[in-house]
């Protein structure tokens, strides 16, 4: 019979909970400790804890520290680490994967195991090569990164009609040679326009590690197409920035403590779902 190992159920594939033979879920939900050592830019984490959770925690010991993972607080943190993990910082600091220093695993005769005791290969496996394959990673140690005080965030609409081709195809060349406290992606929507027509909309949605008046000479020289101005970014402490790439702008910091949020930027006709859902009893 297979394990499916769960974490946070985040997986939009399902493939943490679905499967077309019978299957037990091992779900790691109650294992949710998140130890943070600000002074030595490490921390503890397991695997049940969420990426919320853990920015939470970072947070409530230093506003000068972060961590390289993804944008979505509801992901749990098993599922992104073993995936690669990346995230608005990966252009400073890599991805997640690449600031883990130590695991705690169970292996398949039911011993636990550290790095010392798994050897360099399965560690380096169990980074990026996806969940439910080596082992029950447990828990996970990581490297803090450190952030300025205050980040600039700005997000830049562009359509068909504001030469949306034109900026995206000069994106696409450029960006990789950004300063590497600049991170810029986009996001592209189909859209009504003005005209009771549609169109297509490229969101610019950026992060910059550091104030808005050394960004705008930056995106000047590298990128001047986007005609970013001043009255377009928005200057915030990093954790902040959390919440205004989640969508929860004027929200509390409690909210990335939330495993489900009522509000998604999911949009349900354009997720993709395996059919193939969890077995019944009956059909055992």
């Amino acid at each position: 019979m297979q394990i499916r190992i769960r974490s946070g159920g985040h997986d939009y594939e399902g493939l943490s909970y679905v499967s077309p033979i019978p299957f037990v879920i091992l779900d790691l939900i109650n294992l949710q400790s998140i130890t943070v050592d600000a002074t030595n830019k490490t921390a503890w984490v397991q695997a049940g804890a969420t990426i919320g959770k853990l920015y939470y925690s970072i947070a409530e010991q230093s506003r000068n520290h972060a961590f390289p993972a993804g944008v979505c607080p509801t992901v749990g943190i098993g599922g992104h680490f073993s995936g690669g993990g990346y995230g608005l910082l990966l252009r400073k600091y890599g991805l997640a994967a690449d600031n883990i220093i130590d695991a705690q695993l169970v292996d398949v005769n039911g011993r636990i195991l550290d790095r010392a005791s798994m050897g360099e290969d399965l560690f380096w496996a169990i980074r990026g090569g996806g969940g439910n394959t080596f082992g029950v990673v447990v828990a996970w140690k990581i490297n803090l990164v450190e952030v300025p005080s205050t980040v600039t965030v700005f997000t830049v609409e562009k359509t068909l009609e504001q030469n949306a081709t034109e900026i995206v195809h000069q994106w696409q060349y450029v960006a990789h040679k950004f300063n590497e406290d600049l991170f810029i992606r986009v996001i592209i929507e189909r859209v009504n326009s003005s005209r009771n027509t549609t169109t297509i909309r490229a969101a610019f949605n950026s992060l910059f590690l550091g104030g808005v008046d050394r960004l705008l000479p930056l995106m000047q020289e590298s990128f001047p197409e986007l005609g970013l101005v001043k009255e377009d970014c928005i200057e915030m402490s990093w954790i902040e920035s959390v919440l205004y790439f989640a969508g929860f702008s004027n929200s509390s910091l409690e909210i990335l403590l939330e495993r489900t949020q009522p509000n998604t930027q999911v949009d349900p006709a354009n997720f993709f779902r395996n059919e193939q859902s969890i077995p019944s009893l009956s059909s055992w």
